[in-house]
Order: structure tokens, then C-alpha cells, then sequence
């Protein structure tokens, strides 16, 4: 099921979203990010949680790429050059899926264990960019990272650069009672927002279960949210 949020300010209204639904679970709350322009709502619930809440967050990636954080394809020190996250407002602890120097294989290991542990597998919410080929975190359509069935994977071969990534696999973003909230952004992404309000199957987006989507596109037979 997909509920559309058609509005000229979708990061407000993902960000509403958000903070909604972190204030249900309260504190100690799980949440997952991305990288690219979805991340532009975490600010905006930086913003607007009490204090309380958001220095207990839970928060960790919902995939990054194999680079130094200091690299401008990183997710985790975009959110920081962004503004989306300041040192100077800490969260209760964050869990990065890539450590600067870390191989593939220590970054899964290391990853899956403490999402094991400090967060019992599993988010509460998870803010998701969509990608034009239908793609979220980093499993892309047809690729056999679809196929994990652990809790953090990765991948040599990234459809789009750079090629190594880590990725919280399938199974936990499509997991049941997980709050999933995607972001959609621009003209370009208006065939993967039809392949997944048709249900196509073929587009991991599709395959997440309940979601809502937040984009400025006006679909078909669709509503404007204020």
C-alpha cells in the first residue's frame, strides 16, 4: 500500500512525518537515513524534536558508500556538511555502517553486530530517498544484494558510482510495523513513482511494504497535501 503526499514543501512534509512518528515510539527511538536530497527533512525534525527525544535517538544509515567520510560521495559526512546533523546537538548514539578505512567485510561484520545489539535489528522509522531506476538505500533492481537475507550487506558492483557500498539488507527495511517514509523529489523521479504506485514488483521500492511518499509530482488521481 502507498499513501501519496502530493506538496510544494516535501521536506517539511516528510519531516512532519517523521517527527510524528518518532514522538509515538518516544525515547530511544529507532531511526534510519540516507544520503541526496532526503536528507534534507532530518534537519527539519532536528529542529522540531524536543530536546529530550532527539539526544536519545538511535540513529544509523540506511546504507553508505565505501569512502572516507571526509569524501564528497559520503552519506554520513554529507549529513554533517549539510547541517542535517551538528555535533553540537548529539544524538544518543549513532551506528556508522563505514568507517573511514574499513573494508567491505569488516564494515558488514562490525555493522551487523552492533545493529544486532544496540538496536535489536530492527528501525522504528526509516527516512528513504528514491532512486530513478526505482532503487532505495542501495538495492538496486535485479541486483543479487535483493537477495541477503542478513541484517547488513554489501556490494563491489553499485549500478551507480561509487561501486562499494553497505547497505541494510531487504528483510529490514521491509520489515513489518516499520514506519518507512520516502522522499521523491523532482520530474526525474516521476516513472519510479508510477512503477510503485502500480505495484511493480520489479522495483525494490515496491517491495517494502506499506509506505508513505511524500513528492512534489503530481500523480494521476491524486490529492495536494497543504
Amino acid at each position: 500500500m502507498v499513501e501519496l503526499k502530493v506538496t510544494p514543501r516535501p521536506l517539511e512534509v516528510a519531516a512532519e512525518l517523521i517527527a510524528a512518528a518518532l514522538k509515538r515510539v518516544g525515547e530511544g527511538a529507532r531511526l534510519g537515513i540516507p544520503g541526496g536530497s532526503a536528507l534534507g527533512a532530518l534537519r527539519l525534525v532536528r529542529e522540531s524534536l524536543p530536546a529530550g527525544l532527539w539526544s536519545s535517538l538511535r540513529l544509523t544509515w540506511i546504507d553508505e558508500r565505501l569512502v572516507a567520510m571526509s569524501d564528497a560521495a559520503s552519506n554520513r559526512g554529507d549529513a554533517f556538511r549539510g547541517g542535517a546533523l551538528a555535533k553540537e546537538q548529539p544524538v544518543g548514539s549513532m551506528l556508522p555502517l563505514v568507517l573511514d578505512g574499513e573494508s567491505a567485510s569488516a564494515a558488514v561484520e562490525r555493522a551487523s553486530a552492533a545493529f544486532a545489539r544496540d538496536f535489536g535489528g530492527a528501525l522504528d522509522v526509516a527516512l528513504l530517498g528514491l532512486g530513478e531506476d526505482g532503487h532505495v538505500a542501495s538495492l538496486f533492481p535485479g541486483h543479487a544484494v535483493l537477495t541477503s537475507a542478513g541484517l547488513v550487506t554489501s556490494l563491489a558492483d553499485s549500478p551507480k558510482p561509487p561501486t562499494g557500498r553497505v547497505t541494510l539488507t531487504l528483510p529490514v527495511l521491509a520489515r513489518p510495523g516499520l514506519e518507512r517514509i520516502i522522499v521523491a523529489m523532482g520530474a526525474g523521479k516521476r516513472d519510479a513513482l508510477g512503477r510503485l504506485l502500480a505495484g511493480d514488483a520489479a522495483i525494490p521500492a515496491a517491495r517494502l511494504g506499506p509506505v508513505t511518499v511524500v513528492t512534489d509530482q503530481q500523480m494521476a488521481s491524486t490529492k495536494e497535501t497543504p
